[in-house]
């Protein structure tokens, strides 16, 4: 029998609250839902969720502030929920460390359509090693987990090393946590050996799609790309100035620098 998928939905629209559980319910989740952005953190850290849905306008921390406890204590594909249309909301939600955002009001079949390619995402990546939250300690030294994983799961450039298999960023040694998304953008670029990854190309990947899929890609989806590659330079101590592993092609995208 395969295994349920756990969501958490954190709402304090009473009918919203319903609507998202049974779309998430639908989608094969079992769902655990909360009012308050506390009690959402708190449902985060018992019940271990694959995704959690988070409105930003919350009684009592707001949803920026929700996700940033949530995201040092799990790796769950963070949905935002905001009526806002401002993209500095949508930066700031990014900032915290979401990892997509649904606009209200949104159509069932449409979120439906979100959750499963999120999830067929995370599937793909193999998920957290050992069901590891971040700031976790892997349960073996990089040398050995490079002697225990085939080549073919490793991404290596510069010092920088990604395990596909173990769902793990290494630099020079020293683990590094970064959300699924930020993983999936990171791999993606140094899978990629050199050639540029356009921001759609990479919106597409964050879907689940093929780069040539056709689908509408918005400059706002765009914009969220930047968003979370300026966060994933920052946890990597990367600089967009003198490039260690990312490198921005202007007006195009991004590509992993040349080795070194």
């Amino acid at each position: 029998m395969t295994e349920r998928r756990i969501a958490v939905v954190v709402e304090d629209d009473a009918d919203i609250r319903g609507l998202l559980e049974v779309v998430l319910q639908q989608s094969g989740f079992d769902v655990h839902s909360t009012d308050s952005g506390v009690a959402g953190v708190e449902l985060v850290e018992s019940h271990h969720p694959d995704l959690v849905t988070l409105d930003i306008g919350l009684p009592d921390i707001d949803g920026f502030e929700t996700a940033r406890r949530i995201r040092s204590v799990s790796d769950a594909h963070i949905l935002m929920l905001t009526a806002r249309s401002d993209e500095i909301d949508t930066v700031l939600g990014l900032e915290s460390g979401a990892d997509e955002y649904v606009t209200k009001p949104f159509r069932p079949r449409e979120l439906r359509a979100r959750v499963d390619a999120i999830m067929r995402r995370r599937t793909s990546l193999g998920g957290t090693a050992n069901g590891a939250t971040p700031g976790e300690s892997r349960p073996a030294a990089l040398a050995q987990d490079e002697a225990a994983t085939d080549e073919a799961h490793l991404r290596s450039l510069n010092g920088l090393v990604v395990n596909v298999a173990t769902y793990s960023v290494h630099v020079d040694g020293e683990a590094k946590v970064v959300t699924p998304t930020e993983f999936t953008l990171l791999e993606s670029l140094l899978g990629a050996k050199g050639h540029i990854r356009t921001k759609t190309d990479l919106v597409r990947r964050l879907r689940n799609e093929d780069s040539d899929a056709g689908t509408y890609v918005s400059a706002s989806d765009e914009r969220s790309v930047e968003v979370h590659v300026g966060n994933l330079r920052r946890k990597l101590g990367d600089s967009a100035q003198e490039p260690r592993w990312i490198e921005t092609v202007r007006g195009v995208g991004y590509r992993a620098v040349a080795r070194r």
